[in-house]
């Protein structure tokens, strides 16, 4: 039994798969995820598991080579802004409008929704290569 890191099998095995260049989001419980995109469904309860604890497991096995926000995010949800911009300090990054970041999802490979209720705490991540 593994006894640390990402317990979930569909997250573990979706992480484990990424490629170079390959890109995911992780996205709050309201965030409209488009027919085809697989989704990894982690929201329990509002604010179960939050935005930050899936964001630091997830930072914790991969590398990012880019991220994308909602340029909504900067003034309406701060706080969680510093905390991107802190645990990926030196990523580059970018922000489009919102409802662009909702066209761009179309293209990720999946998904992984959190039970997060705060405003645009969505994040487009682009995997880096690990060597």
């Amino acid at each position: 039994m593994k006894k640390r890191g990402i317990l979930n099998v569909q997250l573990a095995g979706l992480l484990a798969g990424l490629g170079h260049k390959d890109s995911y989001m992780i996205a709050d419980a309201g965030m409209p995820i488009p027919r085809g995109v697989e989704v990894v469904d982690l929201a329990v309860t509002g604010g179960v598991p939050t935005f930050r604890q899936v964001m630091d497991a997830v930072l914790d096995e991969c590398a990012v080579e880019r991220y994308t926000l909602a340029e909504e995010i900067r003034q309406a949800n701060p706080e969680l802004h510093r905390y991107i911009e802190g645990a990926l300090a030196g990523v580059e990054h970018d922000y489009l409008p919102h409802d662009e970041l909702k066209r761009v999802e179309a293209s990720c490979k999946f998904v992984i929704r959190t039970g997060e209720f705060s405003p645009y705490p969505n994040i487009l991540l682009t995997a880096a290569c690990a060597f």
